[in-house]
């Protein structure tokens, strides 16, 4: 097992030094678990096999002790009095779209801005429905090359992006409206039976809105 886990952690920390809130730190394979010591060893996938070995933190034992050697897995490190600790894991899938997927959706609440860029974009070619709701909440972060990406990705997963966009048109914010309107403009036919769907269930200003882009998109309900 490896002797130190400070020094080759301090070369994965996130960009700008250490954060309050941790960040994530992603294996393909688990080389040793000790529940006992509350320790856990990995390989870190950028350094040609090198491990780390970390402390984990009384609240994840639990989960500690569900990983078994050879498992990859997503751990969520943060450091507290000048040491790092695993304070959560997540199994990941061995099938890599799976992997890929839960990785981003990780991501895409990291505290550094490229990540979460890099996430919706791979969020945005995977399509998976679970991303819906996050990419949604995307579209208000600070940073507007994330709320691009998450624009862009919402349309790409299509059909099933609709219910959670559709509430977006009563926004009391113009760019969030503008951009509910254009995400289910360009999702285009898919979007038509989520949309007649909806209008079932909201109030006269929603159904206004709804009726609104069901027009610019050439369609009348019924």
């Amino acid at each position: 097992m490896a002797n130190e886990a400070s020094a080759p952690l301090i070369q994965i920390g996130p960009k700008g030094g250490a954060k309050k809130d941790g960040f994530n730190l992603v294996t393909e394979n688990v080389t040793s678990v000790n529940v006992e010591e509350k320790q856990i060893e990995v390989e870190l996938l950028a350094y040609d096999g090198k491990t780390v070995l970390l402390d984990v933190a009384d609240e994840a034992i639990e989960d500690l002790q569900k990983i078994k050697v050879g498992d990859g897995a997503t751990l969520r490190v943060v450091e507290e009095n000048g040491k790092r600790l695993v304070k959560q894991f997540r199994i990941r899938s061995k099938d890599p779209n799976i992997a890929k997927v839960e990785a981003a959706l990780l991501d895409l609440s990291d505290t550094h801005w490229l990540n979460r860029k890099y996430a919706a974009e791979l969020l945005g070619e995977l399509k998976p429905t679970e991303a819906v709701k996050p990419l949604v909440e995307a579209l208000n972060d600070d940073v507007g090359d994330i709320r691009q990406r998450a624009y862009e990705a919402l349309i790409k997963i299509g059909a099933p992006s609709v219910p959670e966009v559709v509430p977006l048109l009563v926004s009391e914010e113009d760019d969030i409206r503008q951009s509910a309107t254009e995400i289910l403009r360009k999702i285009g036919k898919p979007a038509v039976e989520p949309l007649a769907s909806a209008l079932a269930d909201a109030d006269e200003r929603l159904q206004k809105r709804i009726m609104k882009v069901l027009d610019r998109m050439g369609y009348k309900p019924k």
